[in-house]
């Protein structure tokens, strides 16, 4: 089944979501305090992440491009709007003063971004393998209970996205070989993982309250890396 890697990470996002919920009174410099550790472990995954690159020029040439559409896009503002939107259906403000927008933004953007999820769903497309998903998925949801815990239920929401991005990838897979050579590929995973990390390192730096950067905006990032790929490969 190539989609129960994408069903079991989307899964374990709503239960560990619930279980926050449960989790509501815990302390809160506890809260802050494993904030913080996850927001220190992310920038160090996207330290690693981000170290697999052999072009940083073109990786910073990516990053600055795709930041200027993101921005023109305004794509922080539009996640942010359709979050606002959902706040709305489902009810204002959290009992703990965090709104909905806020935990399906900042959930939305910790559980997409990264080369974990692609390249797990490239593998449950290409191999029938889900074991890297699966084990993405245990690690979301330790995560969510805490951002739920702290962020509101819209966290749980999160996992909507998640489940559409990780199965496009994944049935897509079924035909990528079919339509990209094998050098080509690697060569995108390798950079787009080190573009990834980089963004995954600013969620760090938000989590931990050090920076307000719209990671967001940079996702076209990924797209002029792909684009950059397929030049480089073909010239």
């Amino acid at each position: 089944m190539v989609l129960l890697g994408t069903i079991v990470n989307a899964l374990l996002i709503i239960v560990g979501a619930i279980i926050g919920r449960f989790l509501k009174n815990i302390p809160e410099n506890m809260k802050q305090t494993v904030m913080y550790a996850i927001g220190i472990a992310v920038v160090v995954l996207g330290i690693q992440m981000g170290l697999e690159s052999t072009n940083f020029v073109l990786i910073i040439i990516c990053l600055v491009f795709g930041g200027v559409i993101g921005e023109w896009i305004d794509i922080d503002k539009w996640l942010n709007k359709l979050g606002k939107y959902i706040e709305q259906k489902f009810g204002s403000k959290t009992a703990e003063g965090g709104s909905i927008a806020q935990g399906f933004v900042t959930g939305t953007l910790i559980f997409v971004i990264g080369a974990m999820g692609v390249l797990g769903a490239l593998n449950s497309g290409l191999q029938n393998d889900h074991e890297l998903l699966i084990s993405k998925g245990i690690i979301d949801g330790f995560t969510a209970i805490i951002l739920s815990a702290t962020l509101g239920i819209g966290v749980l929401l999160s996992a909507i996205p998640v489940a559409i991005y990780q199965g496009a990838i994944a049935l897509f897979a079924t035909q990528i070989t079919k339509l990209i050579p094998e050098a080509a590929l690697e060569l995108f995973i390798q950079e787009m993982t080190a573009t990834g990390g980089i963004m995954i390192i600013a969620i760090g730096l938000n989590l931990l309250g050090l920076t307000k950067i719209r990671v967001a905006n940079l996702l076209p990032s990924l797209v002029i890396v792909a684009i950059a790929v397929a030049f480089i490969y073909n010239f």
